[in-house]
């Protein structure tokens, strides 16, 4: 067998069309536009490369994108009073901080202090709470691009055993909710399961298999069922080449889809993040009218 490319860019800019057609009734209607706004600290070249990425997906959609770059000596207190000034901006749609952070910033406490109607990673409490009640608003990115990707073969989620190999807060959980509420049945996998020798044994049962750990070759092919979809959210550096967590050549042998890397999760995931700026817009609007 071999396996179908899961490709994020002609995905995307199918998103790109329909949200590019809403905005610009909404400019009619509103005479505003969504707009986001991007903190980064310091200089990381891989976050420096995904602010420039979202830049262009805005301006191509009409969507408003503010940079505020910061020293990696700012302190808390500066960077928490900006996202003051943020959250009571009426002109910001959505607030998004970059990661890596410096070691004296704690990205959990940042996120509490981004009001939940600009929260476009979707991670703070509130948001994250209602993707447990199975009444989602603004949910990761990266997990909502996975789950994109998967509906793009026309599975039948239903009952479907997923095996989700990370459980962060960004990917691993969400998407597993995301596919809980799908119905399909989860399984969650981490390093206490990788330690104690069994991620193999839930691995091979997977019909829908997504890896987010950042670990390069982590899964290889003959750990994978026979005809499985495969999701690679891993971006890994190695010898100048930039390979996700799953060994591409052995998985495509014996999936029936898998997603490259680079080119899969990626260019849908920037989508996403202009899909929920767009929905933080609307939902303000909303709050808005009726606090009228």
């Amino acid at each position: 067998m071999s396996a179908k490319l899961l490709e994020g860019k002609p995905l995307a800019e199918g998103l790109k069309g329909s949200l590019k057609s809403e905005i610009e009734i909404l400019k009619n209607k509103y005479s505003a536009a969504p707009s986001l706004s991007v903190i980064q600290l310091g200089d990381n070249p891989a976050s420096s490369v995904y602010v420039n990425q979202q830049k262009k997906c805005a301006d191509s959609l009409g969507i408003g994108y503010n940079i505020h770059k910061l020293s990696v000596d700012t302190k808390k207190e500066e960077l928490f009073s900006l996202l003051d000034k943020l959250n009571n901006d009426k002109d910001v749609s959505g607030i998004i901080v970059q990661l890596p952070l410096p070691a004296h910033i704690d990205h959990k406490e940042l996120i509490l202090k981004i009001h939940p109607a600009k929260d476009v990673e979707g991670l703070h409490p509130e948001n994250l709470g209602r993707l447990i009640l199975g009444k989602p608003i603004l949910t990761p990115c990266t997990a909502l691009a996975a789950v994109e990707l998967i509906k793009s073969t026309g599975v039948d989620l239903y009952g479907k055993e997923v095996v989700v190999v990370g459980h962060s807060e960004i990917v691993g959980k969400p998407v597993g909710l995301l596919l809980l509420n799908e119905f399909a049945t989860i399984t969650i996998c981490h390093i206490g399961t990788s330690q104690k020798g069994c991620l193999k044994d839930h691995v091979k049962y997977a019909d829908i298999l997504i890896v987010a750990v950042g670990k390069a070759g982590l899964i290889k092919g003959d750990l994978i069922k026979e005809g499985a979809i495969v999701i690679d959210v891993g971006i890994n550096k190695v010898e100048n080449k930039i390979v996700g967590d799953v060994e591409f050549e052995t998985a495509s042998n014996v999936a029936s889809y898998i997603t490259p890397v680079p080119g899969g999760v990626g260019p849908l995931t920037v989508v996403m993040l202009m899909k929920n700026t767009l929905t933080a817009f609307k939902l303000q609007r909303e709050i808005c009218a009726n606090q009228a």
